[in-house]
């Protein structure tokens, strides 16, 4: 898009502000946007363009790439929702056509469990899945710990704020945005003084929820703006996944929601949403032999589950499941969910008495 071109179209979205299906309708039947421009019959028309021109300028200066909805480089599953931005600002390193993109959404009032287990299952994904990008909105509890947990992988993590690329929030977070525009960036539909209002973080959510292939909610409470962005996800025929939490944890009411109500997928361990996703074939070599077993089988197991299945292969009778939270010091719900991919895995087997014992 040239200079001009560009100048209308940021006043083309100042002028519908939130209303962006009706700016794709406009621009369905105008072939530029300068024509678009041309044809609508508003007030403010002037002082929009003046506010594009001092956006420019911005953009200029400070090397901001955009993305226009009928360009090519526009993010290809978030062109496919009925309500997508009409126009991006991005900084940073933003490959936004290859690999794998999952936003991991979740409470701001995050446990110290949900941070463990975002940063697991990131790091996890991340050895499993070649050129993984994970998104997020570098919001407090879940998402500063998806972004983290992706830094920490070496993976690109790409946030989307409810503001402009002048400043950042919350500020508290500014090391990780600082260090995400070197592997990944920072993409909005906001231009710069626009501040961080509540209705934002709404419309942002679209975004979150758009760009990706699928959506995780780790944690939620039973209202917040995770389960919006499930509930986009879902409206746009993407994947919701939800890790389950126990039924009087108020932390997880609303991950247990989603799966009650068939909006979400259970998903315990990587594996659950690789092959919900079809991407078995994207594996990375990473596979391990575990000592004990025959040679020739190959697990992928977390370093959780391959502890307790050596606990259940050296004990002959089996072992309870309090046996294994004393000898492993796992919490008491984790040795439970492990105990269940183990299984299902057909590694290990059942007792009667609530004992657990080794194939």
């Amino acid at each position: 898009m040239n200079s001009d071109q560009l100048t209308y179209t940021i006043a083309l979205t100042q002028l519908f502000l939130n209303r962006s299906r009706k700016l794709r309708e406009l621009l369905k039947v105008c072939p530029t946007p300068q024509e678009a421009w041309e044809r609508i019959q508003m007030t403010g028309k002037q002082q929009a363009l003046d506010r594009a021109k001092r956006e420019q300028e911005f953009i200029n200066k400070h090397h901001i790439n955009t993305y226009f909805l009928k360009d090519d480089n526009y993010p290809r599953l978030l062109a496919q929702c009925p309500d997508a931005p009409v126009l991006l600002y991005a900084k940073g390193n933003i490959n936004l056509t290859d690999g794998h993109f999952i936003s991991i959404v979740g409470t701001r009032q995050a446990t110290e469990r949900g941070k463990i287990n975002t940063r697991d299952l990131v790091l996890e994904l991340a050895n499993k899945l070649p050129k993984l990008t994970i998104i997020s909105g570098l919001a407090y509890g879940i998402d500063i710990a998806a972004h983290r947990a992706a830094l920490e992988a070496g993976i690109p993590t790409l946030i989307i704020p409810a503001h402009g690329l002048d400043r950042i929030y919350p500020p508290l977070h500014r090391p990780e945005a600082i260090r995400a525009l070197e592997n990944g960036g920072i993409l909005t539909e906001y231009m710069t003084e626009t501040t961080p209002e509540k209705q934002n973080f709404v419309a942002r959510n679209r975004i979150v929820a758009g760009l990706a292939e699928c959506t995780i909610v780790m944690e939620s409470r039973a209202r917040g703006g995770a389960l919006i962005t499930a509930s986009m996800a879902f409206d746009y025929n993407r994947p919701v996944f939800a890790v389950p939490g126990r039924i009087n944890d108020d932390s997880s009411a609303g991950c247990n929601a989603l799966i009650r109500d068939h909006k979400a997928s259970l998903i315990q361990h990587p594996d659950d949403l690789i092959q919900a996703m079809l991407w078995d074939n994207d594996r990375k070599p990473v596979q391990q032999t575990l000592p004990g077993l025959n040679s020739d089988v190959e697990l992928n197991l977390s370093t959780q589950q391959h502890t307790i299945l050596m606990l259940l292969r050296e004990a002959d009778e089996g072992m309870l499941i309090n046996e294994l939270v004393e000898e492993t010091q796992i919490a008491y719900s984790d040795v439970i969910t492990e105990l269940m991919y183990l299984e299902m895995k057909k590694c290990i087997k059942s007792l009667p008495g609530g004992k657990f014992m080794a194939l």
